[in-house]
């Protein structure tokens, strides 16, 4: 099995190469319903040019104003990154001419952001807790989102939709510090996960709500950085780390055929797994930066950074290490902790009074194979976090062994019944009843005399079977621990 914390490289014919990753992450900020300087709404899928209002549109006289809880979840997000929050920072304009952008410039943040450095811890690899690396954060800064171009709407003509001009982002950008199509992806869906327990962003990639550009380059190992590429507007983890893969095997043959990696802008076509040059990569003065006029610089005071630090809920690595701390294996807490709500539903059990270890190896192998299996999702199971917990209680005090569980969880994914009324309703509780064990146990050694003959002369082995025996001529109502000793006690 190929190590997955050795170094990835590229084998070309001069040797093998590095990749060098960095991503610029553009995070929706969906947790305020309108937009970054207008009172505009945000849903998701609306008709076109229904959620424009004047401002969006760049009418005549028409002033941008701060959208307050945009600014409050970008703080947020910076805070749960561990990063530098600046009290002063300020909009500048970004001038560049298209269809989609009404003003002729973006509003955005180059030479003071509102967040600076900060990092995101990942796991090279998800079963060794100790494979962490930290993935540096150069900074946030917020800006409004371009409008969208339509090409498929007639023949010869383009269309524009301006429902997503205006939108707030936050771009989210990184230091070069991934080596690798497998960091990248680790540290896209640690990123993700965080922006969703905060409630800043919802994550959705497929509704272009976070979308990566994905700056890529390639060296010999330990060399000088080499010239990078960016893929734009990358939509999904999977095609994020085949764009890394398809630009690094490209660079290297580009190179040692004697060719240059020119700095451009790409994009990504998912069906042919290949990048295509867009344009040559500007530079910021290409865009002529200057502080937006319309805009005051935006100044934060204690009050409102102690409220933003109050209200951020408990993030995934430290639910991770609490988790541990229950006892539950590092591979399960990985698991339970990598979407928010996985996470919200198995604090829910455990305040429902399953015990954590338990409870954390039902949800990871149970729950999660029968999800599997029935193309469901927590949000879509009618199995609640209190029904679990009571069927655990159910195995944790006798009153059904393992085996049972699992058909009574069966008939609960089938009918929506509470676990103990299918016990009552179905007899399916477990016996102790020594006097009724005893009798099947003695009828089974009767029938199996020779095997009794086996075992007592050395083939403990056998003892299984005399265990599966007994549970099967008791319908698996049995409880196996007094199997277990009632038998030692006969046999031995």
């Amino acid at each position: 099995m190929a190590d997955s914390t050795a170094p990835y490289r590229v084998k070309g014919d001069t040797g093998e190469w590095e990749v060098v990753v960095g991503l610029e992450v553009h995070a929706q900020i969906t947790a305020s319903k309108a937009k970054m300087f207008s009172g505009a709404a945000t849903a998701f899928g609306a008709e076109p040019n229904t959620q424009v209002s004047l401002v969006d549109a760049a009418m005549p006289g028409m002033l941008p104003v701060p959208n307050q809880e945009c600014i409050r979840q970008a703080v947020r997000t910076g805070m749960a990154l561990d990063a530098v929050i600046n009290r002063w920072s300020r909009f500048d304009r970004k001038n560049y001419f298209y269809a989609d952008l009404p003003q002729g410039y973006q509003i955005s943040q180059l030479y003071h952001p509102l967040v600076g450095p900060g990092e995101v811890e990942i796991l090279l690899d998800d079963k060794d807790e100790n494979s962490v690396k930290q993935i540096g954060i150069e900074r946030i800064h917020v800006e409004q989102d371009a409008g969208k171009l339509m090409h498929d709407q007639h023949p010869t003509k383009s269309y524009v939709d301006l429902n997503r001009c205006g939108v707030a982002l936050m771009e989210i950008v990184s230091r070069p510090d991934m080596r690798s199509p497998a960091e990248a992806g680790a540290y896209l869906r640690k990123l993700r996960a965080i922006l969703r327990y905060v409630g800043s962003c919802d994550g959705n990639m497929e509704e272009g709500s976070m979308r990566a550009d994905v700056n890529v380059s390639v060296r010999k190992p330990g060399g000088e950085f080499g010239t990078r590429t960016e893929t734009k507007n990358v939509n999904s983890v999977r095609f994020v780390m085949a764009v890394i893969e398809h630009e690094a095997k490209r660079q290297v043959e580009l190179i040692e055929e004697g060719g240059e990696v020119a700095q451009e802008t790409r994009l990504y076509d998912p069906d042919k797994n290949v990048t295509r040059s867009l344009r040559s990569k500007e530079d910021a003065h290409d865009y002529r930066y200057f502080p937006d006029p319309d805009l005051l610089p935006l100044e934060l005071d204690e009050a409102f950074l102690e409220e933003c630090r109050s209200s951020l809920p408990e993030l995934p690595d430290a639910k991770r290490k609490r988790y541990e701390g229950l006892g539950i294996t590092p591979y399960n807490a990985g698991v339970l902790t990598a979407e928010v709500e996985t996470a919200r539903w198995f604090d829910a059990l455990l305040d429902a009074g399953a015990e954590p270890r338990q409870g954390a190896n039902w949800v990871v192998a149970e729950l999660f194979g029968a999800l599997n299996r029935r193309n469901e999702t927590l949000a879509t199971t009618g199995i609640s976090p209190v029904e679990a917990a009571e069927l655990l209680k159910l195995v944790a005090d006798g009153t059904i062994s393992g085996t049972l569980a699992k058909q009574v969880f069966e008939i609960m994914l089938e009918t929506g019944d509470a676990p103990s009324r299918i016990v009552e309703e179905r007899g399916l509780k477990q016996t102790s009843d020594t006097g009724a064990i005893d009798a099947e146990i003695d009828k089974i050694l009767a029938a199996n005399a020779d095997k009794v003959a086996e075992y007592k002369g050395g083939k403990p082995q056998l003892f299984g079977f005399f265990v599966g025996q007994t549970m099967k001529a008791m319908q698996g109502k049995a409880n196996p621990q007094v199997v277990n000793e009632r038998l030692r006690a006969k046999l031995d």
